[in-house]
């Protein structure tokens, strides 16, 4: 996968694409924020708003139930560079934002630990000793 990604994309990362994944994937997760303690009522549009004052936002996301989409109350937020998702993070922990103080920290890779094992075919039977 790695081979084909530099095959498919461009060297030189400053370039935005259109795409915001393909440009995460070349970044790194460093500059991805995640924000918890969202109000129920904040809007991604907000949560861009209240984090682009510290620098140039590339998305911000609030994960929501499959079921009722409703917030769950926690998102994540992602900056065009580090040093602006540091100064973020500095500036927004802890802060205020809908009513609600939000805490905000680097976001943490995905796992696949955990939750459901995925099938494989059937089980291995049992090994006599």
């Amino acid at each position: 996968m790695a081979a084909l990604r530099k095959l498919l994309l461009p060297t030189n990362t400053s370039v935005l694409t259109s795409n915001s994944a393909i440009f995460l994937s070349r970044r790194g997760i460093a500059s991805k924020l995640f924000v918890g303690g969202l109000s129920f009522y904040t809007t991604e549009k907000g949560l861009s708003e209240a984090f682009s004052q510290h620098g140039q936002v590339i998305e911000a996301k609030i994960v929501t139930d499959r079921v009722s989409d409703r917030s769950k109350g926690f998102g994540f937020v992602t900056y065009a560079s580090e040093d602006e998702a540091e100064k973020a993070l500095q500036e927004m922990n802890g802060k205020p934002l809908n009513g609600r103080v939000v805490f905000v920290d680097y976001a943490k890779p995905v796992t696949n630990s955990g939750g459901m094992p995925i099938a494989r075919g059937p089980p291995e039977p049992p090994t006599q000793q």
